[in-house]
């Protein structure tokens, strides 16, 4: 049972710290998912145990993957070290113009020649 709840606290931190990226409030978050903001507050307190068509809304609403709701494994699978590097590329990736992405693609084969 406590496993459970761990689960429910990483997914919410997740939730709490992709939200804050974004610059939304609590409020905001739940207007763009259908939700109240409270709810929004207990998901990310690890409170509820959200179900996964809320989490699809919910990752909607952040402009993510559902996937990129539990990244948090990286802490409880221990990754190496250049699998946690491969994420964070892939992260800052995700944020670039298209332009950007191309150049970094023909930098990453020049480097690997």
């Amino acid at each position: 049972m406590n496993e459970d709840r761990e689960v429910l606290k990483l997914v919410g931190a997740r939730i709490r710290a992709l939200r804050k990226e974004r610059g939304y409030s609590q409020e905001s978050l739940g207007e763009k998912g259908g939700f109240h903001f409270s709810y929004i507050g207990q998901i990310e307190r690890g409170e509820k145990n959200v179900s996964l068509v809320n989490l699809a809304k919910i990752a909607e609403s952040l402009d993510v993957n559902l996937i990129q709701l539990f990244a948090y494994v990286e802490e409880q699978f221990h990754f190496t070290e250049s699998e946690i590097v491969i994420q964070e590329i892939v992260a800052m990736l995700r944020e670039a113009s298209p332009d950007s992405i191309h150049l970094v693609k023909n930098v990453i084969r020049e480097i690997l020649k």
